[in-house]
């Protein structure tokens, strides 16, 4: 693919210090068309050993996670925590609009690299820190991990069966996903004040604070207005009827709605189950308007209204069902596989698949494409992700002019 890099923040640079807490925060960017420069330890990124992997083959240049969170970056190596590292990021940041990072609050400022130092170097520059917790209060020195994370942030409450304990969203890390994307927005509205003001600045983002500003309307709302906790299993109280149902080739997703909506929502269901000759008496004649499972809670009304939605749903595969749906204004939804979203002709008319040339595979791979459209410079992908030091020369000898022999030396003394 050609690296082209005419974008809406192609004008600028972003030094990325982060780990897998603040990748998709530089990936933003560098879509948008900014000079994302990825800086890694010597040796490489420990986010490089995060899988899966290319066929399956553990290896710090195939990490499928790597590739993700770091295409439209360049790369560089170099130690901040020598003295020569850090007078190298001091030069880099000089060029630099935006630094992002991800290491524990006060570290860039033990490395005199906290943003009153970064500040005088570069007055305009913008220091977007990602952590845990934040730069203050009483957690701002915890550890967390993606579990953790979900947790704390209030959502984890709410997923799993209520007859269970919680249950963790995802096997990747996707509160660090949150915390990346509202680090990028912060990094865009800091750059934008600085356009109208010349003024640089922190931006401060917790990844507890991320998660809890995503949760459902479900948790927040209900609690703001009637002072309700949500629980496992369900809305308004409905805790037993399934939500997940099995189908021909897979499995949908539908809700028995109870009280103000069931006989909004409800009955279209019924009525489709009719004109399939599906429906008994017991479903036919069941009163939605007096209907409220939370109340209810009873063992032959949950299994006199799965009977024949099961015998509904195993009568069809998922597109039929979609299919079947729209035609009776239903609220069924199929639960697309990985091969599913692949083949979804709606993302293929959008060309949401774009494929990116890996040279050192020797073939291309499909990514996911850009994270929205726009009619004027729309985001891209230009570049796959960097090799370890792999625009090491491009930007130490040809940008900041640094000697060859001098970068020698440095990789002896593994500053880079």
């Amino acid at each position: 693919m050609a690296e082209e890099t005419e974008g809406m923040l192609s004008p600028y640079r972003v030094l990325d210090l982060t780990d897998e807490k603040g990748l998709l925060c530089g990936r933003i960017l560098g879509d948008l068309g900014a000079d994302v420069i990825k800086i890694e330890r010597p040796g490489g990124d420990l986010a490089r050993n995060i899988g899966p992997f290319y066929h399956d083959e553990p290896d710090p240049e195939k990490s499928l996670f790597w590739f993700a969170f770091n295409a439209n970056k360049r790369g560089i190596t170099l130690d901040i925590e020598t003295a020569d590292g850090k007078e190298i990021f001091k030069k880099l940041v000089k060029s630099a609009d935006i630094v992002v990072e991800s290491f524990p609050p006060g570290h860039m400022e033990k490395l005199g690299l906290g943003y009153p130092a970064l500040e005088k170097i570069n007055p305009g520059i913008i220091l977007v820190s990602i952590t845990p917790f934040g730069q203050t209060g009483p957690y701002k020195d915890y550890k967390i991990s993606d579990i953790v994370a979900w947790a704390l942030g209030g959502y984890m409450f709410s997923v799993g069966d209520a007859d269970r304990p919680p249950v963790r969203i995802s096997h990747h890390p996707q509160t660090y996903l949150q915390a990346g994307a509202q680090a990028a927005q912060g990094a865009m509205m800091a750059l934008y004040h600085r356009e109208m003001t010349g003024e640089g600045q922190f931006v401060d983002v917790s990844i507890q604070d991320s998660v809890t500003r995503c949760t459902p309307e479900r948790l927040t709302h209900h609690w703001d207005f009637s002072k309700r906790i949500m629980r496992r299993g369900g809305r308004l109280g409905l805790v037993n009827v399934r939500r997940i149902w099995p189908c021909q080739d897979g499995y949908v997703y539908a809700i028995y709605w109870s009280g103000q909506f069931a006989r909004r929502w409800n009955s279209p269901l019924v009525r489709w189950m009719e004109d399939e000759n599906l429906a008994d008496d017991y479903i036919r004649q069941f009163d939605w308007d007096t209907f409220n499972m939370g109340e209810t809670n009873n063992k032959e009304t949950v299994d006199g209204i799965e009977k024949p939605t099961l015998k509904l749903f195993m009568s069809h595969t998922k597109t039929e069902l979609l299919e079947g749906a729209l035609k009776h204004n239903a609220q069924v939804y199929p639960l697309a596989t990985t091969a599913d979203v692949l083949e979804n002709p709606q993302l293929a008319v959008r060309d949401f698949w774009v494929e990116v040339e890996h040279p050192e595979l020797s073939k291309s791979i499909t990514y996911p494409g850009p994270f929205a459209k726009t009619t004027e410079v729309p985001p891209r992908i230009t570049r796959r992700a960097p090799l370890i030091g792999e625009h090491n020369q491009e930007i130490y000898e040809r940008e900041l002019g640094i000697s060859r022999e001098k970068l020698l030396m440095l990789k002896q003394a593994k500053v880079i």
